[in-house]
């Protein structure tokens, strides 16, 4: 094994960094030397309001001068402004808005303390937002887009796959991966941390997921200094719902869901919320069903022109269990530590029944064959996260600290069964059986800090650094009979060991230029040390390599109604673990997968300019540019009529692209939010010579509606359109959508049923093809997206206090496991 030493470069960034912030610590006289507004809301009964919104304005105009949120205790503090006269405003959902008498600011080393502010419910106030009005289903914070989900029809009974492939601006690619505004390499958090697993044990960890447990989506396309270096098209952050009451709070679920298999899915959970204390409990059981057909065809160049013809149904079944636990304490009013562990289990039974027909002009030559390929599997996977966050003085300085731990193990026993049948030569009729063992391990540790420091009014400086270390274990043993008691076949067989440590560090400043200009730029360095090793090669492939990213944001306000936002940021995304493993995988007589150790991760420069119109209408051009694009490659084998596929690095990609986003209120009780992107996508390849390109203009088109009819009962409709697009070597046809739910509310809003049913005209098929020199590799693929759900849920509830919205920590290294 090789051992690796960070780079003197990146020592020099690190010792840079803790001088940066030895000098800046409380004490430092660019701290003292501004003043403040500071003081605690509380309600009628003296307990804190957390998270108020507390604005300074100008007591002649009530112009909003500036603003902050109170912390989960209730307490706030911004500083002070230019001399002149003043008001606070504080405001709260499900409270009356609360404004101080007019005060006297002699200049910005004034200070005062306001202590107790106390705000009066409005019980009719919340009666309004929660019964009569309708929730807008997407709107725009800053650079993210927020999507409602917790309490729609459609989300009820669904998955969280179900309701990411809803989303705005998503789209399917080819191997049924994410992709954002026609760009692939979307990385997936939930609750502000990576979710550590792609392809398709990611469709299948999102597939296992009840939606039930997500309150929004935040979508966003661009890049901080502050988050990991990976995803270059952007991140989708799956919100989990959080205890919104002090005291004892909960709910109930159970659904049945049918789409051509039966399933279920059921699940409580449970929050306590008392002084310094909230502690959640949350219990899911499922019944996941998966149901694919699937035709595909290949052509291959050669004398005798051959083709392959198949056809295939299957069918699975995964029985998921899922435990959930959260709680967190406040050390003082201004230090909090928390711990979270969830841990789930999955057991997965699938069948795959495929017929093909091999020809290639002689009649002699023409095959049959009958396959049945059925898994067994378990899976496991737990995470624990332990979190500490101070704010540090009273103009919003920070400091957190995150370790993670995640242990991901699976085992899988699958059988292949292949008759082949001559149809040339009768009675030439012969079987072929095998099977495996894939016992498969992933263990990563991860540790960061994150420090910010505010210098003056809108001025902030941001220093941190993670560091995380993964050990995948790979094995995968095939035997030449029904089950492990049979032969070993060697030539098959495979053991590889992956390791991977990476070191990182960043420094970003904010501040605000005159009353129009906010600016924000930032650098990441990411140091990557890397060593596979094959057992069964005895082959060690290792790599030592640091990268730089650059990002800058620029936010011009040019008049009240209307902002600019211009962005740069540079991007990588690197190869999953098991692309890296050099071996053969099986997939049947003539499919198999191999890994690639030469690959290498892709780079991504992307730019960005924002329009925003009221802060609901926004326009956003961007274009990027890959190198290295990573990218599966079908190779075809005339000869044997054998096809591999192996993720390659691509020459480059390019994506020119304009997105649209239009809610619009189309009555008292009725909702549209509408989604537009055309994009103009180019992949380049050199191949036998010469470059090959795809390109394709892409449009898509979606549309949210929510309608209040009567009788309580809430109307959603989401229908979409995704137009011809390329990815990688494929052309995908265009395929659309509509889905439908119908929601109503008993008992006081305690008791929810809900009925939908999704892709009405199944019409949601997923279509591509690669031609790569006259070798054609082309499938339809049908997932069934066409269902129907019942779903019901019971809440109860004591208290009325927010609770603190979820943290966002960062865990990259589990995103690539495939596991």
């Amino acid at each position: 094994m090789k051992t690796f030493t960070t780079s003197r470069s990146f020592r020099r960034v690190l010792w840079l960094l803790l001088g940066c912030w030895l000098v800046l610590q409380p004490g430092h006289s660019l701290a003292q030397q501004r003043g403040q507004l500071s003081g605690v809301a509380v309600d009628a009964n003296g307990e804190a309001v957390s998270f108020a919104s507390v604005v300074l304005l100008d007591a002649a105009s009530a112009a909003s001068v500036t603003g902050a949120t109170a912390d989960a205790e209730g307490h706030f503090a911004l500083p002070s402004p230019a001399a002149g006269s003043y008001v606070l405003k504080l405001s709260m959902l499900g409270f009356a808005s609360l404004q101080t008498p007019a005060f006297a600011v002699s200049g910005p080393g004034f200070s005062r303390d306001f202590g107790r502010l106390q705000l009066q419910s409005d019980v009719q106030q919340l009666q309004e937002v929660t019964v009569q009005a309708l929730r807008p289903t997407t709107t725009r914070e800053g650079d993210k887009l927020i999507v409602s989900v917790a309490g729609t029809a459609l989300a009820s009974g669904s998955t969280a796959f179900d309701v990411l492939s809803r989303a705005p601006g998503v789209s399917l690619g080819q191997d049924g991966s994410l992709q954002l505004n026609g760009r692939a390499g979307v990385q997936v958090l939930i609750d502000g941390r990576r979710s550590l697993l792609t392809g398709k044990e990611l469709q299948n960890l999102l597939q296992s997921m009840s939606a039930e447990n997500i309150r929004d989506l935040e979508v966003s396309t661009s890049g901080a200094a502050r988050d990991d270096a990976a995803g270059s098209a952007g991140t989708i952050n799956l919100t989990l719902k959080k205890n919104q009451q002090m005291g004892l709070s909960g709910s109930a679920y159970a659904g049945y869901q049918y789409n051509a298999l039966h399933g279920y899915s059921a699940g409580a959970e449970l929050s306590y919320r008392r002084g310094r204390w909230n502690a959640t409990a949350g219990l899911d059981l499922a019944r996941r069903t998966r149901f694919r057909t699937i035709a595909m065809h290949r052509a291959f160049q050669g004398e005798a022109g051959s083709t392959f013809e198949q056809t295939g149904r299957e069918e699975g079944l995964r029985d998921v269990p899922a435990l959930r636990l959260g709680a967190d304490y406040s050390l003082s009013p201004r230090r909090r530590l928390s711990l979270s562990v969830s841990l789930s289990q999955r057991r997965s039974n699938d069948s795959f029944r495929t017929s093909s027909l091999l020809r290639d002009n002689r009649a002699e030559h023409d095959l049959a064959i009958q396959s049945f390929n059925h898994t067994d599997g378990r899976f496991g996977n737990g995470t624990a996260n332990l979190h500490y966050a101070s704010q540090l003085d009273s103009l919003g300085s920070t400091f957190s600290a995150d370790a993670d731990y995640a242990r991901l193990s699976s085992r899988q026993t699958s059988t292949f069964r292949n008759d082949y049948d001559s149809l040339g030569r009768a009675g030439a009729a012969y079987a072929s059986e095998l099977s495996s063992q894939n016992p498969t391990t992933y263990d990563i540790f991860s540790a960061k800090v994150d420090y910010s420091k505010a210098l003056r009014a809108g001025t902030k400086l941001e220093l941190g650094a993670k560091a995380s270390h993964v050990v995948s274990d790979n094995e995968v043993r095939f035997y030449a009979g029904p089950d492990e008691a049979a032969p070993l076949d060697a030539s098959r067989s495979n053991h590889f060991i992956y390791r991977e440590t990476v070191y990182a560090a960043y420094a970003s400043f904010a501040t605000q230029l005159g009353a129009s200009w906010h600016v924000q730029g930032g650098l990441r360095a990411e140091q990557t040390l890397t060593n596979g090793y094959s057992l069964t090669l005895a082959q060690t492939t290792a790599r030592n390599y640091l990268g730089w990213f650059p990002s800058l944001t620029v936010q011009q306000q040019v008049s009240p109604n209307y902002q600019l936002s211009y962005s740069y940021s540079r991007r990588l995304d690197r190869p999953r673990y098991e692309s890296l493993n050099p071996f053969i995988f099986y997939l049947d007589p003539y499919s198999s997968l191999q890994g690639n150790p030469a690959l290498k991760p892709q780079y991504t420069n992307s730019f960005e300019l924002t329009q925003t119109l009221k802060k609901e209408y926004s326009l956003v051009l961007g274009y990027a540019t890959t190198q290295d694009y990573l990218a599966e490659v079908p190779t075809q084998n005339a000869a044997h009529k054998t096809t591999v596929f192996q993720e390659q690095n691509v020459q480059s990609f390019r994506n020119l692209s304009a997105t649209l986003m239009a809610p619009l209120r189309l009555g008292a009780g009725w909702q549209l939010s509408s989604h537009a992107t055309l994009a103009y996508q180019r992949f380049s390849l050199p191949l036998a010579g010469a470059e090959l390109r795809n390109q394709q203009v892409l449009v898509q088109l979606q549309a949210t509606q929510a309608i209040r009819l009567p009788r309580g009962l809430r109307l959603e409709i989401n229908s979409g359109y995704q137009g011809p697009m390329a990815y990688g070597l494929y052309r995908l046809q265009a395929n659309w959508w509509v889905d439908a739910g119908l929601k109503r509310s008993f008992c006081h809003d305690k008791l929810e049923m809900s009925l939908s049913a999704t892709d009405l005209f199944k019409s949601r098929r997923l279509q591509a093809t690669a031609n790569l020199n006259g070798n054609v590799n082309a499938f339809d693929q049908y997932t069934g997206s066409q269902s129907l759900r019942l779903t019901l849920r019971y809440r109860f509830q004591r208290g009325q206090q927010p609770a603190a919205r979820p943290r966002a920590t960062e865990l990259e290294e589990l995103r690539r496991t495939g596991q």
